[in-house]
């Protein structure tokens, strides 16, 4: 599944590999954030090396819808509940700073455009919680505008509230990427790509373990989604979503010049994307908790009707998905992995909108290394009401504790079969002692360990991607037993 950006950018120059090589820090994923990071630091004359698994924004930053806005949905008022008035007012003041660099960093033009975002509800319910975040934003000081329905610039169900902000910004992610890859590459930074962290042994300086070699840094910095080291029980904390967008052309016209997104359930989420001399629409939507949607397939084509009833003719160019984390109370995990340690440091929970959050999240990581962390960064340790904080993670380590249990019983319940499944589809069951899970794909039937390697959860067949997904913390694997992302670090085992 490849996304409008992989498909309309160029692959950024990297490094090889530096045998027994030291630095001063090392960050682990090259993705928005990390490559943000890394940026920040050159430019203050670190000796950096980024280290990516797979590539250069080839996982989230490669699949996000690229919307650069403070509206975001209903996220001001999920925080408003969990946390109080005071954290999403410094929520939205990061996410202000993160808009800024964009601007300062990226600069508009190919990469960054100007305009506005709306948010709108199509039924009571959608207009109730719009109106819940409508208090927040304005609360925090946001200029949001109530309109009605004429402020859509396509036909969906009858809009019983819109709200809109102005001079928002949307990005082409991966040309931004290539920018701040050649910048760091110029400033001495280098980036490796293929080469996985597998492991940590703290200390002065810290030793990554990678599939390529040991590497020593003074400080570690951990850009990869989930965060792969499990010291600060982040996985804990996080729940990971996957949702799917599309590109299309359309016939006759131009696609909405806004950023469009609905409260209402499935969601819906519009934007243009300028490329190439042409303009195409990106749709999105139909998020679902990794690996607990039975028919993930079903989303994508769900999509696809969507679109044909609003836009009729669209041709569609692009297919892809993605995979967020969100945290407990909507406020991003940054800073220190566990206790007050600077030297090792992670970000992630961005909740969908990591463009800002995750600009916002290199700025303050890069304040940690250099010991000048920014005030407004306080919101990600002074997280508002401890007792919603375990509510609400108590909720998600219940629903894993569930999916955990019903997974492995109903996974040896029954054998696995002797025939191989048909093309695209995978089954898990019992052979012998052993959960083992066979799939085919491009006519190749491969047979591996059913278990993931991050905390043993059973895992399941993602049928839109061809992929074993697990339904506990995210991590997901190919036909071929390869990580493909999440806090998994190993692949599973051939059977």
């Amino acid at each position: 599944m490849t996304s409008i950006w992989q498909a309309s950018a160029p692959r950024p120059e990297t490094d090889p590999w530096p045998d027994g090589a030291s630095c001063e820090v090392l960050v682990v994923g090259a993705g928005l954030t990390g490559l943000a990071t890394a940026h920040a630091l050159v430019k203050q004359g670190l000796d950096v090396v980024v280290v990516e698994a797979r590539d250069v924004g080839g996982v989230t930053t490669a699949r996000t819808t690229g919307k650069v806005s403070l509206l975001q949905g209903t996220s001001l008022s999920r925080i408003r509940s969990k946390a109080g008035p005071e954290a999403v007012r410094r929520y939205v003041e990061a996410n202000r700073i993160g808009m800024q660099w964009w601007l300062d960093v990226v600069g508009e033009g190919v990469a960054l455009q100007r305009r506005p975002a709306l948010t709108y509800a199509t039924t009571r319910k959608g207009k109730h919680s719009l109106t819940q975040e409508w208090e927040a934003a304005t609360e925090a000081g946001l200029p949001v505008e109530a309109l009605g329905a004429e402020a859509m610039e396509y036909a969906v169900d009858t809009p019983v509230a819109v709200m809109r902000l102005g001079d928002q910004l949307q990005a082409h992610t991966l040309i931004a990427l290539d920018q701040l890859a050649r910048e760091i590459r110029a400033g001495g930074g280098r980036i490796v790509e293929g080469v996985r962290v597998m492991g940590l042994k703290s200390g002065t300086p810290h030793e990554a373990r990678t599939d390529h070699g040991p590497i020593l840094a003074r400080t570690v910095v951990l850009a990869t989604g989930m965060p792969i080291l499990d010291r600060g029980m982040h996985f804990a904390r996080l729940e990971p979503q996957r949702s799917y967008a599309q590109s299309y052309r359309l016939p006759g016209g131009t696609p909405p010049q806004g950023m469009y997104l609905s409260v209402d359930s499935p969601t819906r989420s519009i934007r243009s994307v300028p490329v190439g001399g042409e303009e195409f629409l990106l749709v999105g939507g139909n998020g679902h908790t990794v690996g607990r949607d039975p028919h993930a397939q079903g989303n994508v084509e769900d999509l696809r009707r969507w679109t044909q009833e609003v836009f009729p003719g669209a041709e569609e160019a692009h297919s892809w998905s993605a995979q967020d984390y969100q945290s407990e109370d909507g406020i991003p995990v940054v800073g220190p992995l566990a206790g007050d340690d600077t030297t090792l440091l992670c970000a992630s929970g961005f909740g969908k909108w990591g463009m800002t959050n995750g600009a916002a999240a290199a700025i303050a990581l890069a304040g940690w290394v250099t010991g000048d962390v920014p005030e407004w960064a306080q919101l990600y340790q002074e997280r508002g009401s401890a007792g919603s904080r375990l509510v609400s993670v108590g909720r998600i380590n219940a629903e894993v504790t569930a999916h955990l249990a019903k997974g492995w019983a109903g996974g040896m319940a029954r054998s696995l079969p002797d025939s191989p499944p048909a093309e695209g589809e995978g089954v898990v069951g019992r052979e012998g002692a052993s959960l083992v899970a066979c799939s085919t794909v491009g006519g190749q039937t491969r047979k591996v360990s059913a278990v993931c390697t991050h905390l043993g959860g059973k895992l399941n067949w993602n049928d839109a991607e061809k992929s074993w997904d697990c339904p506990l913390h995210g991590s997901r694997f190919g036909a071929d037993g390869r990580v493909l992302e999440g806090p998994a670090t190993s692949a599973l085992k051939e059977q």
